[in-house]
């Protein structure tokens, strides 16, 4: 592990080189919604709806993303007392986004609108012809070969679209949808008030946090913290915080508004999101937390069956199950890659015989890359460079194992370099509340802007001793050229000897205890 020797200057210099941009951007430095292609187009046509009285039906996804979008344009909708139905599709009967399966309950609308979906809705976008309904696709995600017929489509990855940022999501187009509309429509709704919803949406689609999302994703999170939204009180309650970070998002809230979509239908998250006051608020949480808690727990049990049947030898781990919950295939994949430093895909059998799941990277590996040369052998196939959603003929399953680890070494990745988020050898001299402060300067950290992570050699375990419920956590204090420092490492039945000569992969973090701060290691993984 030849990791370049570092201290605070260098530390800061490499955050620094993150963001292209000179300082960081700002609201103010937003595009405008026109140079969106298509989003002119759009307004006009749901200007009309809604001057002419016609019927509008929304179409979500049920992931954090969709979630929060359908909720961002009801509530624009209610704000300007427009009546808006919405539908969000159950991952389990409908399948995903705006499906053939949807189009009898469309039926007898003038327009349908999609959010965080549609750029791949084919066939649905003939249906909607056939049945006379207006079609305006807003989507994020990857354009396939055949785009569909639809009256307008707004994504920024359309080759003739001007606007100058390629990753932003599902919610940031809802809400460039909606400044557009309020400003066509003269509403004088304030639509800064939305992006508290925005930056949850952006943290859970681990959208970049660099440009504009960076932006957005910093007043978003003071707006949350003030936000009187029955919904973001009862959580700030639950977690008992005055102020939420984006860590918070990303491991507390968006798992739980998740967790309905993956466990029984997403409409539960989004009728929380819509609570229109704090009782209504708490109780649609606790559905929710029940939810999260039933999906940690066949998570647990599915990972533990799918690691007996890896093939370490393998450079994509692929698995399959005969009935796994496919709501949580995506985090076992993670879970399963974590521990093996792969790529990983996990699929289940479904209810027709095919093979249906989710798989995701690792480290430098572009999954979609590498699997999109084997369509031939898949029933459907999506994504982008971390996660993808995929199905296959149970047949093709050993086809695809094979085609898909001689994709990977063809792409001759580097894996001597296993992570390149770790910055360099830090020496414990350097770690203090200096160094700390000036890290929290470039937050919010997260995906394109990953928590600075530091490797220190030749640390020696002073003390360690078990912590949590299962005993499942540790904690220890290591000594470094004569500093020591306190750290946890969560999650591990791994048994540590004082005395023992490590490697230590870490980030570093303020503990707040008793009305004390102090500086801990957030341990990832210790080399012996």
């Amino acid at each position: 592990m030849p990791y370049q020797k570092i201290n605070p200057q260098i530390i800061e210099k490499h955050l620094q080189s993150r963001f292209i941009e000179e300082g960081f951007l700002s609201l103010a430095d937003l595009p405008k919604p026109s140079t969106f292609k298509d989003m002119d187009k759009a307004t006009q046509r749901i200007v009309q709806a809604i001057h002419q009285s016609e019927k509008i039906i929304l179409i979500g996804d049920y992931d954090v993303d969709g979630i929060t979008s359908t909720s961002l344009m009801k509530m624009f909708f209610n704000d300007i007392g427009v009546e808006l139905e919405w539908i969000i599709p159950n991952r389990f009967t409908d399948g995903y986004g705006l499906s053939e399966n949807l189009i009898p309950r469309v039926v007898g609308f003038d327009l349908v609108i999609t959010v965080d979906n549609g750029i791949s809705a084919v066939r649905a976008a003939e249906l909607c012809k056939e049945h006379e309904i207006d079609l305006i696709i807003t989507d994020h995600h990857l354009l396939p070969s055949i785009v569909p017929d639809a009256f307008a489509i707004v994504d920024q990855k359309q080759q003739d679209c001007t606007f100058p940022y390629e990753e932003v999501c599902g919610a940031q187009i809802a809400w460039y949808l909606i400044a557009s509309l309020n400003k066509a429509l003269n509403s004088q709704v304030d639509i800064k008030s939305y992006l508290g919803l925005v930056s949850i949406a952006i943290i859970a689609d681990m959208m970049p946090l660099q440009h504009i999302n960076r932006a957005m994703v910093t007043a978003g999170l003071k707006l949350l913290n003030r936000s009187q939204l029955p919904a973001i009180r009862a959580f700030m309650e639950k977690l008992d915080k005055v102020a939420l970070s984006a860590d918070d998002i990303g491991f507390q809230i968006a798992p739980v508004l998740n967790s309905a979509g993956r466990m029984d239908d997403a409409k539960w998250s989004v009728e929380f999101l819509l609570s229109q006051n704090i009782y209504d608020a708490r109780v649609r949480l606790e559905r929710l937390i029940d939810f999260n808690n039933e999906r940690k727990a066949i998570e647990q049990k599915i990972t533990d069956e799918a690691l007996v049947l890896v093939n370490p030898d393998d450079k994509v781990i692929v698995v399959a199950g005969d009935d796994w919950h496919e709501g949580v295939v995506g985090i076992v994949a993670a879970r399963v890659g974590r521990r093996f430093e792969k790529p990983t895909i996990i699929l289940t059998q479904s209810e027709n015989g095919d093979l249906k799941g989710s798989g995701r990277s690792f480290h430098v590996c572009n999954l979609f890359k590498i699997t999109n040369p084997c369509r031939p052998l898949l029933n459907k196939f999506g994504g982008h460079d971390a996660a993808i959603g995929l199905s296959l003929p149970k047949e093709n399953l050993n086809a695809l194992k094979k085609e898909i680890n001689q994709n990977y070494l063809l792409e001759n990745y580097d894996e001597t370099s296993f992570d390149p988020d770790i910055l360099g050898e830090l020496s414990f001299s350097h770690i203090d509340f200096k160094l700390v402060n000036m890290m929290k300067s470039y937050e919010p950290y997260g995906q394109g802007n990953p928590r600075p992570k530091f490797i220190t050699k030749d640390v020696t375990i002073e003390d360690v001793s078990e912590m949590g419920k299962e005993k499942e956590h540790r904690r220890f204090t290591f000594l470094h050229n004569g500093v020591t420092q306190q750290a946890v490492l969560f999650k591990t039945k791994e048994v540590f000897h004082i005395g023992e000569v490590v490697s230590v992969i870490y980030g570093i973090n303020e503990n707040h205890f008793n009305n004390r701060v102090t500086l801990q290691l957030m341990v990832e993984k210790i080399i012996i």
